[in-house]
């Protein structure tokens, strides 16, 4: 899932909403959008409404064609992104400064930010052709839960009787008595490491057994704590599936070309520079 947010830089409600309006209907022309709207106004960025439900703080709105809504407290930003990863192909988020995912701002021209990919001052201003295309080009949003239902709708899912999944995150400490780590940062190869990636899946899935690969590895900044790297494998049996699991990480480690900052409360170094 790709994300995309909308930020307001001086513009009227109306005009956001009106470029949030015309970068759905495009996004929607090529897969599911789900939207996000943040409010910093209500007390923990959730709507809160009290539940119909004894004992529960959620209530979830369904409708006969799939389409849901929901209120509720302790939900944030980035849960509601994993809850929409496995069914939209984008999700549009609005309202949240320093977005970690590409945004568009409106009520300025100026696009001189990272991570800014349009600036308009008005609805009229903007390319949706152009901003669907550049998001396209970015790291889309996956967590464990969208690859495994991605792999569990496989045309080959009726021969697996195996789904094994490997799952690296951001270690604090290897001792105790280590400077914690606060977070990593990824950088790849562009042009290569994609490629090899992909070759990497095209080869592990021509192994007797295994019916299909899912690898993913974020970059940017992951926090102490977060999750890294996937390794998804559907297969007929769990001996393949285990032994593809073990394979798929430790070849992606070694031959896909990503480079790893490791910054900690006392130093920040590259590690490669360190081996």
């Amino acid at each position: 899932m790709h994300v995309l947010g909308i930020c307001d830089r001086g513009a009227d409600r109306d005009a956001v909403e009106r470029v949030c309006d015309r970068l759905v209907d495009r996004l929607e022309r090529e897969g599911r959008v789900g939207v996000v709207r943040y409010d910093a106004t209500i007390a923990d960025g959730t709507a809160v409404h009290d539940s119909t439900t004894v004992g529960g703080d959620v209530s979830y709105e369904l409708g006969a064609d799939g389409d849901w809504a929901a209120s509720g407290t302790g939900l944030g930003v980035g849960d509601a992104l994993d809850r929409l990863a496995s069914d939209c192909a984008y999700a549009v988020v609005v309202g949240v400064e320093d977005l970690r995912h590409p945004t568009v701002v409106v009520g300025t021209d100026d696009a001189d930010e990272e991570g800014i990919i349009a600036a308009v001052e008005q609805s009229d201003d903007l390319d949706p052709d152009a901003v669907a295309a550049e998001l396209e080009s970015r790291e889309p949003h996956e967590t464990l839960h969208s690859l495994v239902d991605r792999i569990k709708r496989s045309p080959k899912a009726d021969q697996a009787g195996a789904i094994a999944t490997f799952t690296g995150r951001v270690r604090a400490k290897d001792d105790t008595d280590d400077a914690r780590t606060q977070y990593l940062e990824f950088e790849k190869y562009e042009g290569v490491a994609d490629e090899r990636m992909a070759a990497l899946e095209t080869d592990l899935e021509a192994r007797d057994g295994v019916l299909e690969v899912e690898l993913y590895h974020r970059t940017g900044v992951v926090e102490d704590g977060e999750d890294i790297v996937f390794v998804v494998v559907l297969a007929g049996h769990r001996e393949e599936a285990f032994r593809t699991v073990e394979d798929g990480i430790n070849r992606l480690k070694d031959e896909v070309p990503l480079f790893k900052k490791e910054v900690t409360v006392e130093d920040e170094f590259w590690v490669h520079e360190r081996s």
